[in-house]
């Protein structure tokens, strides 16, 4: 552990202008690498030895709190006190704790799914809202998803409010890309659109009607939600029974009624 006084010291180097997303994706993409924010998202990471960190940020009590976690890691570790690490980030910096770590590319879709098994996952388009995405990974990993399949327009992930939000399950559940819902299917996977205004309850699905292979979960970004397309050629379009005066729900609410359900569906073939 290297204790810093100097803003400018290059182990802080990683973390300059937290405050600025636009910046920050910038550099983060042209760096290779992402930022994972608080106490707990980080001590998820130091669990997961296939992500690369190439460093961190610690207040003195954190450090004290993750050494044992550190020790005999080859991990550069930058202790700072709080008006040192707030001029580098550029925000009070309660948490105390600031990693950085190496990108990785997303899981092709072929290699996540197992189509003769009875997988649950979820996928989502045009999802742009960095603490929806984070909330989708950690119902994902609470309802044993096998990964999160992402459209071409949905925001990054690896942001650093989505990891924090995920409680960095973000790192724990694999991430897979998809072009659209066809790839889904033609990797075998059978789809439950939710639909606010679908005649079929999701209650009412069960493996008869799913099949015996994967299952995915479709949801889209709040608002306009799901693509009409994707609707119209999911293998199945499910809503959620809600008050009359309610027009939907939150998409990760949704999403975490859909997997709770799904799972207790997926088991019945000793699925995952």
């Amino acid at each position: 552990m290297h204790h810093v006084d100097d803003p400018a010291d290059p182990l802080l180097a990683d973390f300059a202008a937290l405050n600025d997303p636009e910046q920050r994706r910038r550099i983060e993409r042209r760096g290779g690498y992402f930022v994972v924010e608080g106490i707990v998202a980080i001590e998820r990471l130091l669990a997961l030895p296939a992500w690369p960190v190439r460093g961190l940020a610690l207040l003195p009590r954190v450090a004290e709190r993750l050494e044992r976690l550190l020790s005999g890691r080859d991990i550069p570790v930058a202790v700072a006190s709080e008006e040192v690490l707030r001029h580098v980030v550029g925000f009070d910096i309660h948490r105390g704790a600031l990693a950085s770590v190496d990108r990785r590319a997303p899981i092709a879709l072929a290699d996540l799914v197992e189509a003769d098994q009875p997988q649950l996952l979820i996928a989502a388009e045009g999802l742009n809202d960095h603490e929806n995405l984070g909330a989708l990974y950690r119902s994902a990993a609470a309802f044993g998803c096998a990964g999160v399949v992402l459209g071409p327009t949905c925001a990054d992930p690896f942001y650093r409010r989505s990891v924090r939000v995920s409680q960095g399950n973000v790192l724990a559940v694999p991430t897979s890309t998809m072009a659209s819902v066809d790839d889904l299917h033609d990797a075998g996977v059978a789809t439950v659109a939710l639909v606010p205004s679908a005649p079929d309850r999701l209650v009412d699905l069960d493996r008869t009607a799913l099949g015996p292979g994967p299952v995915a979960v479709l949801v889209g970004a709040e608002g306009p939600g799901l693509d009409a397309r994707s609707i119209a050629v999911a293998t199945h379009r499910a809503s959620i029974p809600m008050a009359d005066d309610v027009d939907s729900l939150n998409v990760a609410t949704a999403a975490a009624i859909a997997l709770f359900h799904l799972q207790q569906v997926t088991r019945q073939a000793g699925g995952r």
